[in-house]
Parts: C-alpha cells; sequence; structure tokens
C-alpha cells in the first residue's frame, strides 16, 4: 500500500528537519510530503535536505494546506502530522494499524487519555479549550471521542477523497472530526505521548481568535447537518418569547373583552410567526440534508466500487 506522510508547515525550521527523519526511520517506504504554507524562514530549504518533496500553498491558513494536500496527493494510506515536532512518529504504526485492518477510516491520536497534553503543554487555556470543544460536540452529535482537535491522524483513501473541506484555518481538525460523525465513517482513537514544542519553536495558533473560530465552525456545521433540530430550538425560544408577550394580552382579553396592550400583541403574533416559520425551515431543510446524504453515500459507494475495479 503507498503510504503519504503528510506535513503542514509555516515557518518551521527548527523542528521539520527531525520530523521528516523520524519518519522516514520509521517509514523507509513512504512517500513525505511538506507543503510549505508561505514561511518566510528556511523552512523548504531545510525540508529539501531531509529528503522530502516540497510543495507550495499560497493560499494561507491550516486548512487551506489540507484541502490541497488532500486534493492533489494520491496515496492508500494518509498520515497527517505537524512539522513542529511535538507528535512522537514512534507512534505512526499504531495508527496506520486500524487503517490496513479495514477498522477505522480515520485514526486520531488521542492527546488527552494518557495525559501528557494536560502535562506538556505550557499554553494558558489550551487544554481548557480542548476539553470544552470536545464537550460540545460529544453531547451535539452523540459521540465519545477523547480529543477532537489533534493534529495527528491517518486517513484511508475513501475518507481523503469524498470530504469537502470548506474550512481555511486551524478549525480543520474540528471540521474533519464533525464530517465523520456525521457521514458516519469508522473513528477511531489511539493514545499517544504529546510534547511541548522546543525552545525558540512558536505556536501559530492564537488561543482566543482560533478558539472563536472552532466555535463558529461548529455552530454553523450543526446548523447544516442538523437542521431539524436547530431550527426547532429556535422555534421553541421564539414560541416561548411569544407567549412571554402574548399571556398578559389574552388575560387583558378574557377580563375586558378588549386589547389595550397594542404593541404586546402585535410583537406576540410577530413572534408566534417567526417561531413557525423557523419549524417549517427545519423541515424543509431536514429533507433537503436527508437527500444529501443520500446522494453522498452513493457517490462514496461508486468510489469504492470504481477503486476496487481499479485494483482487479
Amino acid at each position: 500500500m503507498k503510504i503519504a506522510v503528510l506535513l503542514p508547515c509555516y515557518n518551521e525550521e527548527l523542528t521539520i528537519g527531525q520530523v521528516i527523519d523520524d519518519f522516514k526511520k520509521e517509514l523507509p517506504e513512504a512517500e513525505i510530503i511538506v507543503y510549505d504554507n508561505n514561511s518566510k524562514d528556511k523552512t523548504t530549504e531545510v525540508a529539501l535536505r531531509h529528503g522530502a518533496t516540497v510543495k507550495k500553498e499560497y493560499r494561507q491558513g491550516k486548512g487551506n494546506v489540507i484541502a490541497s494536500m488532500f486534493r492533489d496527493i494520491d496515496a492508500d494510506i494518509f498520515i497527517m502530522a505537524d512539522g513542529d515536532n511535538t507528535y512522537p512518529a514512534t507512534s505512526v504504526h499504531s495508527l496506520i494499524n486500524p487503517i490496513v485492518l479495514g477498522e477505522a477510516d480515520m485514526v486520531i491520536g488521542d492527546r488527552h487519555t494518557n495525559g501528557t497534553y494536560s502535562k506538556e503543554n505550557k499554553r494558558s487555556f489550551h487544554d481548557f479549550g480542548n476539553r470544552c470543544v470536545r464537550y460540545i460536540i460529544n453531547k451535539l452529535f452523540n459521540a465519545e471521542l477523547k480529543d477532537i482537535m489533534s493534529g495527528y491522524r491517518a486517513f484511508n483513501k475513501k475518507f481523503v477523497k469524498n470530504i469537502p473541506i470548506l474550512s481555511s484555518g486551524f478549525e480543520i481538525e474540528t471540521e474533519m472530526s464533525i464530517h465523520a460523525l456525521d457521514k458516519n465513517f469508522l473513528v477511531k482513537e489511539v493514545p499517544i505521548d504529546y510534547r511541548d514544542r522546543p525552545e525558540g519553536s512558536f505556536s501559530k495558533l492564537n488561543t482566543y481568535s482560533d478558539g472563536i473560530k472552532v466555535l463558529k465552525t461548529i455552530f454553523w456545521l450543526y446548523k447544516d447537518y442538523r437542521p431539524l433540530v436547530f431550527f426547532a430550538f429556535v422555534s421553541a425560544i421564539l414560541f416561548v418569547f411569544g407567549l412571554i408577550f402574548g399571556l398578559p394580552v389574552i388575560l387583558e382579553f378574557i377580563k375586558t373583552r378588549l386589547i389595550e396592550k397594542i404593541p404586546s400583541a402585535i410583537l406576540s403574533v410577530g413572534l408566534m410567526n417567526l417561531s413557525f416559520l423557523s419549524l417549517a425551515c427545519g423541515f424543509i431543510l431536514d429533507t433537503i440534508v436527508k437527500q444529501h446524504k443520500q446522494n453522498y453515500v452513493m457517490n462514496v459507494t461508486y468510489f469504492v466500487q470504481r477503486k476496487d475495479n481499479k485494483h482487479e
């Protein structure tokens, strides 16, 4: 099986050489491809010197890099890791094995189970943010994932060639996790060790701005993937506020047979109308999403059949 190790990089000259050497030692048969995302240091020169294939991605952002990687590279097994030397290459065999055995379409390197992320990570609120994102996604999508935002993953060809990547930045891992859960791909997690960046190497992830982007990604993807639940919730909120403003008007009319609170009555009617419109939108969009899922399943089935016929 052809294995591709994909390393998105931005200003990683201090660490990328070691990462390439480690993966070459563990997977001498794999093709190691570094995607340089407009680095201002010598990332490209170091990667070439250590024997990796280097490609350029001029659209800034990790999501843009991953989208190009998945579109351009052809392989049977894809390994995605960061170029900052925080993920041990020695764990790659544990990630690949479920793919080879057909037990998973995506394998996530779980940094939290053995506690190394909490111990090694020295950036404020990163661990807290990871736990919040994990809790929200597990609740919304009825899952039990332990590490939503790990950048160390293995994929089979079916997953890589059938995921529409829309994120441009560090929210890409969240998008991949939600996509896998929604489209019923086989997902498995493998505990790995995590080590913090070496001295002189700096993270490009901003705790607050990128954290907000991740939360926005969860919000919009949930709306897209679960429209009936989303709009039913909005409808319920509007309905409750409609009752709050409308009940005094109704009680007043029952007692006096007059309506003096005209603004409240108009507001209540408007909120009730919006509530029913929101619920109707939820039902309509839910039908569209189900049709889209059916088409997606058919496309994936066709992709698998075509690949099998090609191998035969």
